[in-house]
């Protein structure tokens, strides 16, 4: 008399008889666990571990590919935010707007608080929809981290400019020097990927007429941030492959100790004029 062979079951359901084999590891599995694969069928542990050997995308400038423009729609709630947050108070404003000798007092913060304040409707519509335009391609060519860096650079390289060159009293704010940082960028990573880049030219022949034509526009904010934007992006664009990320990383923090520097050498000079020692 024989015993008929026992019927074999799922590795993770011994009481589930089964006969097929995850093609990867060759263990049983039963229904429940199969995952479809190229090639039949693979159990769940397997398909995790492809998964986490599988090499992550990267865009051709190093970051990681950012299907939707998060950060950019961030941004621009943020500033939604704060407008409205700011014509509901006035005091919050006087808080926050770039005035150099409060700067200079130690509320170094207005550097970056003002990047995200308006004067009226027509100027955040304006930065907004600047950002909304030329935003999620950057962000999409250079991934989040990136671009975070990026705007947030360009907006403090306008605001170390303001606060360089701008008139004492002077009280300054706007996404407008990220904006122009973003335009600067547009310019450089378009030209580095062979795209036609004269409607970015344009735009930016364009805001400089009306920068230094209509009165009381920060040309400083608006230089500052072109030029640093325009910086960065020259170094993330043109990095050399092989040591990309330190080159990156070293000339983003470069750019930020030389504008520590002149925040400290304005700071010192102000406070000497004010008599402060």
């Amino acid at each position: 008399m024989t015993t008929p062979p026992q019927a074999p079951t799922c590795y993770r359901h011994p009481d589930r008889a089964t006969y097929v084999r995850c093609t990867r590891c060759n263990r049983y599995i039963c229904p429940e666990c199969m995952r479809d694969a190229a090639v039949g069928h693979q159990c769940a542990e397997c398909v995790g571990e492809g998964a986490r050997s599988v090499r992550q995308a990267r865009t051709q400038f190093g970051g990681v590919p950012a299907s939707t423009p998060l950060v950019t729609y961030v941004l621009i709630a943020i500033n939604v935010v704060m407008f409205a947050l700011q014509t509901m108070s006035s005091e919050l404003q006087r808080a926050l707007v770039l005035f150099a000798p409060a700067v200079a007092d130690g509320e170094w913060y207005r550097l970056l608080t003002s990047a995200f304040l308006h004067y009226g409707p027509m100027h955040i519509v304006f930065n907004m929809w600047a950002l909304w335009v030329v935003g999620p391609p950057l962000e999409a060519a250079l991934g989040r981290v990136r671009f975070i860096a990026l705007y947030f650079m360009s907006a403090l390289g306008g605001s170390v400019v303001v606060y360089l060159l701008s008139p004492l009293g002077a009280q300054t704010a706007g996404a407008s020097g990220a904006v122009f940082g973003l335009f600067g960028a547009t310019f450089v990573v378009g030209k580095r990927l062979n795209m036609d880049t004269r409607w970015v030219i344009g735009l930016i022949v364009i805001n400089l007429v009306i920068t230094f034509v209509v009165p009381g526009i920060s040309w400083q904010g608006h230089l500052g941030g072109l030029v640093t934007g325009a910086a960065i992006a020259a170094a993330y664009a043109y990095a050399p492959r092989k040591n990309r990320n330190a080159v990156q990383a070293g000339v983003t923090v470069g750019v930020l100790l030389l504008f520590l520097l002149l925040i400290w050498w304005r700071t010192a000079s102000l406070l000497s004029l004010f008599g402060v020692a």
